[in-house]
């Protein structure tokens, strides 16, 4: 049964490239004719495909002409003809797929073809890289071909202004980094103004890297975040003090799933340092959380290899899959906090989330998604699951000539890196290039110490030197070159081989430890013998390496220790031992696909609750209407709830909180009283509260000169409330989040129990949005010079100079509140607490 699962897949694959195949060789048919017509003519080929594709023309119906187009066009312009294998990965593109193709391939020109096909449309092409030297440096090189056929070619920086940014994304092509096409979709759905936006409806993306953006960075979801009270910011050093104050009796960790937490003798000491009966009293939960970060912080988080330090004294992530400081990125939850008081430099304070996304949802909501790497086929099922996405290998151009030796394995550390220092020197003496790959930056740095040592020279790139990245990896193939890298290892950047060293046996790439996934280490090995050119790679592991410690088969130590492998000399090299490494990687590799899927499941719920609040949002912005019968909508469904909620107690006491309610957000206190309301039953109650509001409303918005007053007055009103109680929502979500997850313990499934709260939750945040709509647009001091500021992104505070809520004795002068609790619901019945609402100092 397997055998023939396993035979029907290959056969699938063979089906499927001789289609491409042949449909490749369709492309090629065009070369003469393409060839014979001149510079001006290839030219107005595009003009011709834009005026057949607006005449009903579909896309995949001039793909075979626009594809000839593009290799005649790239041949003039950039000198380069792409190759069969080329064309076939960019019919896989433009299917929205993504090709398989190895280093060396030539995916940057491959990308060429789908994406101008694409352009045609005039919907916009988004080009995503890694970083923004990519972006730019293939923005600049590929736009030369764009722009000779007749295309608009935009690079969207993060430096860039909102103006600058805009023309970006209203060009054809846009090239970008993943990042910033997130954030840039944040801040779209967070201006007050349509003229403010600067991005276009999500047409079509080829991601370059793709495994590394939708996969690696998956589980980190993008934040903007406003800044919070630094009143706290003690507490972290509080906390730090007392954890460095531990010895290891009074902590336990636990490697496999890096958690950590107080032992008994922790607790008393904890208790102590803050002079407390009970540490988990109720009111400590605060506390415990500062003092559980401070412990990760110290303990799990390692300096080089999670985080470093910069110049400018600030903890920079260090992202574990590229190696690269992770800019403008800060851990969550307070624990970026806690390692900048246990590193002593400032810390920063805690921040609000205002809006966020995870790459997941960002990248399903184009109509049309494809990606290319050298690297994924290990990652197809999440791709196909989570993106509707498939993987095909395409062949190399030539034969790959690179020998891959098996894993090399040794007892310790020490052992190992005196094996792989004699193999860099070996390698150096008789000129042969050298590429050494390395985890973390700690591990690279060592090693450099260790090659100084031995008099080896050679470059080091990491997290710390990042920005020559480009000039030492296009020297790496030089004769006698020497290059340390961390798991980036210039992904985009062509090793080339020098002269004299393909005889020498062409590059040599190194690695002194498996990465948790596969794919990382088929990375690595892949910069070495691009487009047929020799090469070898080796890995080096010992019993000490992380890897081999947290998922480790017990299988190979007890080996080991049966042969009585324990000298300098003692390694294994066996093909059991590479199967043991891979398969302790799956399943490292599937608890991290498990993760990656349940932050998508999270996201989920947010992501329909963001859908219909962005949309909303953007009808508000864009309406060229009045939204009187919106908002009057809101104000009747407000009543309809609060009338709801007291029919629960007596008549006598129902209708007293009603009235109050009338008197503080509805009506002016004289104008309704309890006579009035006492004779009506609850359905007429509704019609006569609605009524009065309709009179306030015509009163109030009476006050404003013209209808383009209003509709200013209108938008500012419903965009104020929305983005603050979005806001807050979003932060309770966080809160929710964290707290399902110990509902697990109760055999409770935590992401049913967060849908389920999320659905209430989004619903009382919709109540609240009427509710404070109501109220603002009946108590609202108004003056006619309505206008809608343009509120600064970063504090999110969407508000308005003109709107003045009303005062608390006016909004009823029976409500007291003298010796109210700050923590406790406000007396005005906002559903606020006090001390954010009449509290308010």
């Amino acid at each position: 049964m397997v055998t023939n699962i396993l035979r029907s897949l290959v056969e699938n694959d063979k089906g499927e490239l001789k289609k491409l195949e042949k449909m490749a060789d369709k492309v090629i048919a065009y070369a003469d004719e393409m060839a014979a017509l001149s510079d001006a003519e290839l030219q107005a080929k595009t003009d011709e495909f834009k005026q057949r594709y607006q005449a009903g023309e579909s896309l995949d119906s001039l793909l075979y002409e626009a594809y000839a187009v593009v290799r005649e066009a790239s041949k003039r312009v950039l000198g380069l003809y792409p190759y069969p294998v080329q064309i076939m990965g960019g019919i896989v593109l433009h299917n929205g797929d993504i090709p398989e193709m190895r280093t060396g391939e030539g995916k940057t020109l491959t990308a060429t073809m789908p994406v101008y096909l694409n352009a045609l449309a005039g919907e916009g092409v988004h080009v995503v890289t890694v970083n923004e030297y990519l972006a730019t440096r293939d923005g600049e090189e590929m736009g030369q071909l764009y722009s000779w056929l007749g295309l608009s070619v935009g690079i969207n920086l993060a430096a860039k202004s909102s103006f600058e940014k805009r023309e970006a994304y209203n060009c054809d092509i846009t090239y970008s980094t993943n990042s910033e096409i997130g954030f840039d979709y944040l801040r779209d759905n967070m201006v007050v103004r349509a003229e403010d936006m600067v991005q276009r409806p999500l047409n079509f993306a080829l991601v370059d890297e793709v495994d590394s953006v939708l996969i690696d960075e998956a589980r980190t979801p993008l934040i903007v975040s406003g800044p919070q009270s630094s009143e706290t910011n003690q507490l972290y050093f509080l906390a730090d003090n007392l954890v460095k104050s531990l010895n290891q009796d009074d902590y336990i960790i636990d490697v496999p799933s890096k958690t950590i937490g107080l032992s008994d003798s922790g607790i008393d000491k904890a208790e102590s340092f803050f002079r407390l009966e009970n540490l988990y009293d109720i009111e400590n939960v605060a506390l415990t959380h500062f003092i559980d970060n401070a412990l990760r912080a110290n303990y799990i988080m390692t300096y080089d290899v999670d985080y470093l330090v910069n110049e400018n004294q600030e903890v920079m992530i260090i992202d574990p899959f590229t190696g690269r400081t992770m800019e403008g990125r800060r851990y969550s939850d307070g624990l970026h906090q806690a390692i900048e008081a246990k590193e002593g430099v400032p810390v920063q304070n805690e921040s609000k989330t205002s809006a966020s996304i995870t790459y997941q949802n960002l990248f399903r909501m184009y109509k049309k998604l494809a990606g290319m790497t050298g690297t994924c086929k290990t990652e197809e099922e999440e791709f196909r699951e989570i993106y509707n996405i498939r993987v095909v290998q395409i062949p190399t151009n030539r034969p790959i000539a690179r020998v891959d030796h098996e894993d090399l394995l040794y007892p310790s550390l020490e052992y190992k890196f005196n094996a792989v220092v004699a193999d860099v020197k070996a390698r150096y003496e008789k000129g042969q290039p050298v590429l050494v790959g390395t985890v973390a930056v700690e591990t690279s740095d060592y090693l450099s110490k260790r090659l100084v040592a031995a008099g080896v020279p050679h470059e080091v790139l990491n997290a710390k030197n990042h920005y020559r990245e480009a000039q030492i990896i296009m020297n790496a193939g030089q004769r006698g070159a020497v290059t340390i890298a961390t798991n980036m290892a210039g992904r985009g950047t062509d090793i080339k081989l020098g002269p004299g060293v393909r005889e020498l046996g062409g590059l040599c790439v190194i690695g002194t430890e498996r990465h948790e996934s596969r794919r990382i280490d088929n990375q690595l090995r892949g910069r070495s013998g691009r487009q047929g050119d020799p090469g070898e790679s080796q890995f080096y592991l010992s019993l000490e390496d992380e890897l081999m410690k947290r998922f480790g088969s017990e299988r190979i130590k007890a080996f080991m220790e049966h042969m009585n492998l324990s000298e300098e000399d003692s390694v294994i090299k066996s093909r059991v031992l590479t199967r043991q490494v891979e398969s302790a990687q799956k399943r490292v590799e599937g608890n991290n696909y498990d993760s990656r899927k349940q932050v998508l499941q999270y996201d989920d719920v947010m992501r329909e609750q963001r859908e219909i609040i962005y949309s909303q949002r953007q009808d508000v912005i864009t309406a060229d209407r009045d939204l009187a019968p919106e908002i009057k909508a809101m104000i009747k469904r407000t009543i309809e709830r609060q009338i709801a909620s007291h029919k629960v107690g007596s008549r006598e006491e129902a209708l007293d909180a009603i009235l109050k309610f009338a008197h503080m957000n509805l009506v002016a206190e004289d104008s309704l009283s309890l006579a009035d309301l006492e004779s009506l039953n609850y359905n007429e109650i509704e019609e006569e509260l609605y009524n009065r509001a309709l009179q306030v409303y015509d009163s109030q918005v009476g006050k404003l000169r013209d209808e383009e007053r209003i509709r200013e007055f209108q938008k500012v009103l419903i965009l104020r409330v929305v983005d603050n109680k979005w806001t807050d929502h979003i932060d309770a979500m966080d809160q929710l989040r964290n707290a399902v997850s110990l509902r697990g313990y109760a055999q409770n499934n935590p992401v049913v129990e967060y849908q389920s709260e999320a659905f209430n939750m989004f619903n009382d945040m919709i109540g609240a949005i009427e509710f404070d709509v109501t109220r603002l647009m009946m108590k609202a001091q108004i003056h006619d010079n309505i206008e809608r500021e343009r509120a600064s992104q970063e504090a999110h505070t969407t508000a308005a100079k003109n709107i003045i809520p009303a005062k608390g004795n006016q909004a009823g002068k029976n409500v007291s509140f003298e010796g109210v609790e700050r923590n406790a619901p406000c007396p005005c019945q906002s559903g606020k607490k006090f001390k954010n609402c009449h509290g308010r100092k």
